[in-house]
């Protein structure tokens, strides 16, 4: 069997809900055993947010279980003496802690990292918060849709009919939790190479904002305001979506050649000579000539024959696919970027693999999303507790 990257690093996940869980999980895909440390009484808040009323009573929500396979859970209160006592029994040998909570709250606790620090100086730690452990704005609080707004990343999706503009799914927490993640692995390389732990500040606004790069670019080097252009894309044309004889498709004909070979596929080689279109800047600000003139000819086969001549003459070109039909095409399947894993209570359930593909150190889902506390024997044990000594702590609400 091959050995994981991450195979020997102890995690201990002091996270809720997403940004937090989305980093621990890629970490437990590599093979670290992390540990979720959970509150006794409810634990992840996740547990309870899912559509299934019924699994959030289990709390084994859909939401918690998209984001914590291959973990141990334990519940401490680590409010209590004893179970700030046993948490930091904990830290003596972890490598990595990572915690979402607001700034401040893990210093109250006397859990922070200089003080923890001081027990483990090669740990590494992880703080991920909405804006960062300092600055004018550090304490406030913040969910997903509030870093979308205040970000920018709202105020450029759309068009001039639906502005401003969500992204359907927490971008900003997956965003901030991929580049937790990142981060752990480059305080990992370090520490590998000079034996020092260090603390990292991951905040949500920094890691979503370097995505709209090119955006950005537009505004910061050329000066440009960002253009409301819904579905088209503002580096070329035709480049966006269209309609079709069945529904609607996307192309992307970047280059100067994909836009000659547009116009051979639909049959309009004349609008190769137009001067309208005939260079990449005057098409881009050609385009609402353009389309209704391509369109007229896609409407006059369905989608999947215009996918096939196009992507034939090396146009990108696709579909566009409901979230269902997405994560069943063969590609996705092929890939296996869903992994099937059974949970008690629960079934069979699909959830999100490993997506990058190691050669020599694959990481795999090996272990369902844990039942609150359901490594606590195990945990406890390795740390002296007899059964006794866990017995009693239940008893006191500690664990």
């Amino acid at each position: 069997m091959s050995r994981k990257i991450l195979e020997g690093i102890k995690v201990l996940d002091l996270t809720n809900v997403l940004s937090g869980p989305f980093t621990t999980l890629h970490l437990a895909l590599l093979g670290a055993e992390v540990i979720k440390v959970e509150n006794p009484k409810d634990g992840d808040l996740a547990r309870k947010l899912g559509i299934l009323p019924a699994l959030n009573k289990q709390l084994m929500g859909t939401s918690f279980l998209a984001q914590n396979c291959n973990k141990l859970s334990i519940t401490l209160n680590t409010k209590s003496p004893e179970g700030k006592a046993l948490f930091r029994k904990l830290v003596k040998d972890a490598d990595v802690l990572v915690e979402n909570f607001r700034p401040g709250v893990m210093e109250r606790l006397g859990l922070g990292y200089k003080a923890l620090a001081e027990i483990n100086p090669k740990l590494i730690y992880c703080a991920i918060s909405g804006f960062g452990q300092t600055g004018p704005d550090a304490l406030k609080p913040a969910y997903d849709q509030i870093i979308q707004g205040l970000s920018g990343e709202m105020a450029v999706n759309g068009d001039e009919r639906l502005n401003p503009l969500r992204t359907g799914f927490p971008v900003c927490d997956t965003v901030g939790g991929l580049n937790a993640a990142f981060a752990v692995m480059a305080a990992l390389f370090h520490r590998e190479r000079t034996g020092e732990g260090q603390s990292i500040d991951i905040a949500l606004l920094d890691s979503i904002m370097p995505l709209m790069g090119w955006v950005a670019a537009n505004l910061l080097i050329g000066g440009e305001q960002p253009v409301l252009m819904g579905n088209d894309n503002f580096t070329a044309a035709p480049s966006g979506t269209f309609c079709t004889q069945d529904g609607h498709i996307n192309i992307a004909a970047n280059k100067q050649e994909q836009w000659e070979a547009v116009c051979d596929v639909l049959g309009v080689p004349e609008l190769k000579a137009d001067p309208r279109f005939q260079e990449r800047d005057t098409r881009k600000k050609n385009r609402k000539d353009l389309t209704p003139l391509l369109e007229t000819k896609l409407a006059q086969r369905p989608t999947g024959f215009w996918v096939r001549e196009l992507n034939a003459k090396d146009v990108p070109s696709g579909e566009i696919l409901s979230l269902e039909d997405a994560l069943r095409q063969p590609q996705v399947q092929h890939r296996e970027v869903l992994q099937k894993v059974q949970v008690e209570g629960v079934g069979e359930i699909d959830v999100f693999g490993l997506t990058a593909l190691f050669e020599k150190t694959p990481g795999r889902v090996d272990a369902p999303p844990p039942k609150l506390g359901e490594h606590n024997q195990q945990v406890f044990s390795s740390l002296g507790l007899s059964e006794v000594e866990q017995a009693e702590l239940k008893a006191k609400g500690v664990i």
